[in-house]
């Protein structure tokens, strides 16, 4: 009788660290389980696209028309200040902040069926956007904007300066006209504050110095 107390008494420790063992894994497990793309609610919000990829003030805005006998004219537009464009006939459309596809989705939806039947396609592009620099730098020419520049980083994507260039007469000209603005690059190089920005359009002149 003793005797089987005994292998009782054994069983049932065996039994208990089993049990512990298994809750003791499985706990230590659930804690380094991987979470997967596949787990993620689908209302997660996924990585934003960068900023190039849409449209912003400023952006020459082209709308083709196809897929019907007499489609519209082709439409060519600045974005405005306030972010939109205005096609004919469906008044502001807000055009800054959108990808291509957006804006052309939009501008259909605008368009079907009110003017036009469903085999209307509506392709929309944006102008290349660029500026000049000219004069005493190493490689002048044209150069596609692709974001934030100011002078002096402009002048060296055109192999900077020649050794005849004046650096203190740099002229700057806005897309939009007006007076030229003169900058002193030997100024702006110590003192960003004095390195303006450069916008699409704009034109640089590096004159030549006299000495």
């Amino acid at each position: 009788m003793k005797l089987l107390r005994m292998f009782s008494a054994r069983g049932m420790l065996v039994v208990y660290l089993a049990l512990s063992g298994s809750l003791l894994f499985n706990g230590c497990r659930s804690a380094d389980v991987p979470v997967f793309s596949s787990d993620v609610s689908p209302g997660s919000p996924s990585k934003s696209t960068g900023d190039s990829d849409v449209f912003a003030v400023g952006n020459i805005v082209t709308i083709t028309f196809s897929g019907i006998t007499d489609p519209p004219s082709p439409h060519e537009e600045t974005i405005k200040e306030d972010g939109t464009i205005t096609p004919p006939l469906i008044g502001p459309v807000k055009a800054a902040g959108k990808s291509a596809g957006e804006l052309q989705k939009e501008i259909r939806d605008r368009y079907v069926p009110k003017y036009y039947n469903s085999n209307l396609n509506v392709t929309v592009k944006s102008q290349e956007r660029v500026f000049y620099v000219g004069g005493q730098v190493k490689s002048p020419g044209r150069v596609v904007y692709i974001g934030e520049i100011t002078v002096t980083k402009a002048i060296q994507a055109c192999g900077d300066f020649t050794d005849f260039a004046n650096k203190k007469k740099v002229m700057l000209y806005r897309k939009g006209g007006g007076k030229p603005i003169r900058v002193n690059c030997v100024d702006a190089l110590k003192d960003p504050s004095k390195d303006l920005p450069v916008y699409a359009g704009d034109k640089i002149h590096v004159p030549q110095r006299l000495w």
